[in-house]
């Protein structure tokens, strides 16, 4: 239970007392587990795959599989959020979800590890999908249940940081577990274990709110649905999720052919092992903004500004590819994504939560946010890859990823109701 609520009682109101430092540490390893478990594919394991099980088409394959399986995110994050809000026993509300969507998600790992087919690809990329966005969705609600506003900036950079962090623990994973097989099962046998160890401390904890059978939000299907349409975000929700919807495309757009970039317009022999530098360059200049961004956001009480100029910040990343197509190219500009990336991560966090509807679908309402994660990488595929084939290659892509992303970043001054 959090120190701001008896047992058995709902957060109907932001909570004005911080949870311990041991929470935010269990809670950030949580975090960490499930971009474990989403990155470690995405970076390495996934295009590796896709190109043993069609070289010729490595790239549709790719498109393919991360698109299936985005379209599963955007469904099983609001609903497992959704089902989040209005779950009752002694274990709270959350806690059920992020232990049941680890254990899943390892399973979906083993299962996509023994893939030899397209198909097989799909359906265990689509079982993390699912799984591992019950743990996501539970974790991001957790945050406004038991965190003043306050303090969000600075749990948002802790949460923003178990991503980067994830990232590039997946990929060491992904690198290291292949090379010890010869194949991508030990890559993906690594980061299922990962995912659940991770996930142990946050769950021995035990501290969340408990809801009754009486204080249960009724379930009401055809309103769950309309939470789908813009109509009904309501103003600075839907400015937010535009916001970080654009922001998301323009990163998704550069992200997908990293591999295929490095090998192919940048010449670079072993690209596998680039993808890790580049991945800790990133890791290591997003560190020194990440949580001392939030922070300052605050303590300024402004969260626009931090956005605005981060994605100003992450659009100069994307256009120093296409002026520069060189490693050392690559190098400087992973670290100035770094550090636009890793204020934007907690201060826009704290934004979110600022203009959620309402608190009693605090779950529901961030798996909706996360779709502006989730959409843009079932887009990317479509809008890149007639990019590379025909429209120009890798410049005109990188050109178009800076011009979205910073069209985001401007859109955040429609947010009224947060400085």
């Amino acid at each position: 239970m959090t120190a701001n609520a008896r047992p058995g009682s709902a957060p109907a109101a932001a909570p004005t007392l911080p949870p311990p430092k041991r929470w935010t540490a269990a809670l950030a390893f949580a975090a960490l587990a499930v971009n474990v478990g989403f990155f470690g594919p995405i970076q390495i394991l996934l295009a590796r795959q896709a190109e043993l099980v069609s070289a010729e088409s490595k790239a549709s394959v790719l498109a393919l599989v991360a698109g299936v399986g985005a379209l599963c995110s955007m469904v099983a994050n609001p609903l497992w959020g959704a089902l989040s809000d209005r779950t009752t026993g002694r274990w709270g509300r959350r806690l059920p979800w992020v232990l049941g969507g680890a254990v899943g998600g390892a399973g979906g790992l083993v299962l996509l590890a023994t893939a030899e087919s397209v198909g097989g690809m799909i359906l265990g990329w689509s079982v993390v999908q699912v799984a591992l966005n019950a743990e996501f969705a539970a974790l991001a609600a957790a945050i406004p249940d038991q965190v003043p506003v306050d303090r969000r900036g600075a749990a948002g950079g802790w949460f923003g940081l178990a991503q980067t962090v994830g990232v590039l623990i997946g990929t060491g994973l992904a690198v290291s577990g292949g090379a010890a097989t010869g194949g991508v099962l030990g890559g993906y046998l690594a980061c299922a274990v990962f995912v659940v160890l991770a996930t142990v401390p946050f769950v021995l904890l035990r501290r969340d709110v408990r809801l009754t059978r009486a204080e249960r939000p009724p379930w009401d299907a055809a309103a769950f649905a309309r939470g789908f349409w813009p109509r009904g975000f309501g103003a600075d929700f839907g400015w937010a999720w535009l916001t970080r919807f654009l922001m998301n495309l323009g990163n998704a757009l550069a992200l997908l052919y990293l591999l295929y970039y490095l090998k192919d317009e940048v010449g670079l022999v072993d690209a596998e092992s680039g993808v890790l530098v580049l991945t800790s360059v990133y890791a290591v200049a997003l560190l020194s903004t990440v949580v001392v961004g939030g922070v300052w956001s605050d303590r300024t009480g402004r969260r626009r500004i931090f956005v605005m100029g981060s994605g100003v910040i992450m659009a100069v990343a994307s256009a120093m590819m296409v002026a520069w197509p060189t490693w050392p190219g690559a190098v400087l500009a992973a670290g100035v994504l770094g550090i636009g990336f890793g204020t934007y991560t907690s201060v826009d966090f704290a934004l979110v939560t600022q203009v959620l509807p309402a608190a009693a679908d605090r779950g529901k309402d961030l798996g909706v946010i996360n779709i502006a994660n989730t959409l843009p990488q079932v887009l990317s595929p479509v809008v890149a890859a007639p990019i590379v084939a025909h429209l120009g290659g890798y410049p005109t892509l990188y050109l178009v990823a800076a011009a979205v992303g910073l069209l985001g970043a401007t859109l955040v001054y429609r947010i009224r109701g947060v400085r």
